[in-house]
């Protein structure tokens, strides 16, 4: 929280897990992260696409991986290995599982029941009716910015946004 104003701003990230782009976009999310602290609150929503054939069962264990307490370690491990995802598949997922301590037999487990689909399904869901077509895609105080036709100068337009929001003086 902005201890000035006592404001929170709300960042929604929606990702494909098997997307470079959403790799790539992981140093603009730190920077900002870094810049706000909890003042800005990023939350990471899933978009797998249909182009990406292991995106939705990445999502599922990821979400796997939010319950066994270690979510956002997996999400960025796993985009650092988006194309090993594309070329190996699950096999990938449980090794990020396992190489964050993570019981990778309950991650596989959860990708074989299906457990997390709901809440993936919500997210795209939710991402469709904002307009959410490709990835990443940006939603912070009602405003979209898509990354997955160009990322230049998003993490510049997201902070002034958040700024304002916050009540911050531009360049804080």
């Amino acid at each position: 929280m902005n201890e000035t104003t006592g404001r929170r701003a709300v960042l929604d990230v929606w990702c494909d897990l098997q997307c470079p782009d959403c790799h790539r976009a992981e140093s603009d999310l730190l920077a900002l992260r870094e810049r706000f602290g909890e003042a800005l609150e990023i939350r990471r929503r899933h978009f797998p696409l249909g182009s990406h054939p292991h995106a939705l069962a990445a999502a599922q264990a990821a979400e796997e991986a939010y319950a066994q307490g270690r979510g956002d370690a997996y999400w960025t491990a796993l985009l650092a290995r988006t194309a090993d995802l594309g070329a190996r598949g699950v096999e990938v997922l449980l090794e990020v599982a396992r190489d964050l301590g993570l019981d990778a037999d309950e991650v596989d487990t959860a990708l074989i029941d299906g457990r997390h689909m709901l809440m993936v399904d919500a997210d795209q869901a939710e991402g469709e009716a904002l307009g959410v077509t490709g990835t990443p895609t940006y939603v912070i105080g009602g405003t979209r910015l898509d990354g997955g036709r160009s990322q230049e100068g998003l993490r510049e337009r997201i902070a002034g946004i958040a700024e304002s929001l916050l009540g911050q003086p531009s360049g804080l």
